[in-house]
């Protein structure tokens, strides 16, 4: 049952669509157009023809931050852009992004990114090597984009068309990704001349000594957590507060990610499952499981290894009877035969989820990956599909073919 609150927010947008009133989506995205200007509250809620308090309310619920907040995000995110891609002043970039005071701009700037805007400048352009997806997203979660790292179209799109101008240096996927094997990385490494590497301990003690051969390296636990991986490479770059702000405002995101799905998904109980080849598994990996089930909370239909696939027939799937089903289907011609012959067996369409149009499709990126950016991904995807709601602008990106069913 929807709430009050929700109920008037659908009210104010078929009245804004009625009455010609700004939505609150187009005064977002003025703001994304005009965030260089001298933007005020009242200036906005006049835009909505609503009192400005009833519009800081109403933008918080509807987007999950407050709109001071998301412009800031705006402000810092086109900064981050001059400062990395120009050669202007401090003055002058404060100025291009909506500051007249570049001492107020800078400590906006430390508070939001976690270093100052010098700070930014040094550490983006020392050359970082990494070894796997997972340290990309680690180091995109300390505003750090490498020289090196392995990139591919098909397994890690998001980075792929996110950063393929940005990393010169082009690494292929190895474990647990199939058909390469680490050695072929060396001698790229070694021609990109990185300042330090960053790679994880499966690589095993032959590469990783060859790789201390190439510049500073640190290896990372891969039995670690997420957030202790983390910790563990900021400070190795030196980047602790950064590390530590993303680590705070993941938990600020679980908080209201978690407020909004007891609304929506309330006791309803959810799988993850996985086609590949012929066979039907329940999927369970390490960010997966941390998402679904530790940080939402969500409840599982039967006893499963979240860490882990597990095979299961069709049969026990009926008598587990989820009410959500999230689904990943390999990108392989015998996986997708699979997912349309199942499409058309009776018992599928005897599962509750199934009745009830609660089947969604996931893509390995970011479900598949193990770090601090894809567990936020992850988190506002599962939030995507099961509200509408993505507040937080993670998901602006394409990383592939999630959409509801």
């Amino acid at each position: 049952m929807r709430t009050e609150e929700e109920l008037k927010i659908e009210d104010y947008m078929l009245d804004s669509d009625r009455n010609g009133k700004t939505s609150l989506v187009e005064i977002k995205e003025y703001i994304d157009r005009h965030y260089n200007e001298a933007l005020s509250i009242s200036q906005l809620a006049q835009m909505a023809n609503i009192c400005p308090k009833y519009f800081v309310d109403l933008f918080k619920k509807t987007f999950g931050q407050t709109t001071i907040d998301y412009l800031t995000d705006v402000r810092i995110n086109h900064a981050k852009r001059h400062l990395v891609e120009s050669d202007d002043r401090l003055r002058d970039i404060a100025l291009k992004v909506g500051y007249k005071d570049e001492f107020y701009f800078s400590r906006k700037f430390k508070k939001k990114v976690g270093m100052s805007p010098t700070e930014y400048v040094r550490s983006s352009r020392q050359l970082i090597a990494a070894c796997s997806s997972s340290i990309i997203g680690q180091l995109v979660a300390l505003n750090i984009i490498p020289a090196a790292a392995p990139l591919d179209a098909k397994w890690t799109p998001y980075y792929y068309n996110a950063y393929n101008s940005e990393i010169k240096s082009r690494l292929k996927l190895t474990s647990p990704y199939p058909d390469s094997r680490f050695e072929e990385n060396i001698e790229q490494l070694f021609r990109a001349k990185p300042d330090v590497i960053i790679g994880m301990d499966h690589l095993g003690p032959d590469n990783i000594s060859k790789l201390k051969h190439i510049a500073p390296t640190l290896i990372v636990s891969s039995r670690a957590g997420w957030r202790d991986q983390l910790r563990t490479i900021a400070a190795f770059l030196s980047k602790e507060e950064q590390g530590a702000l993303w680590i705070e405002q993941y938990e600020q995101r679980v908080r209201y990610a978690r407020s909004q799905m007891r609304q929506v998904v309330g006791k309803e109980k959810v799988i993850a499952l996985r086609i590949y080849g012929s066979n039907l598994y329940i999927y369970g990996n390490r960010g997966l499981g941390e998402v679904l089930y530790q940080d939402l909370q969500l409840i599982a239909p039967c006893a499963l290894d979240a860490n882990h696939n597990q095979p299961i027939s069709l049969d026990d799937l009926l008598e587990c009877n989820p009410d959500r089903i999230l689904i990943a289907v390999c990108p392989e011609a015998a996986s997708r035969r699979s997912w349309l012959a199942l499409q058309y067996s009776a018992k599928w369409h005897k599962l509750r989820a199934v009745a009830q149009g609660g089947v969604y499709m996931i893509s390995s990126d970011p479900w598949f990956e193990y770090s601090a950016l894809a567990v936020t991904r992850m988190l506002d995807e599962a939030l995507l599909l099961f509200t509408g709601d993505s507040p937080n602008g993670v998901l602006d990106k394409s990383h592939g073919e999630s959409f509801a069913t």
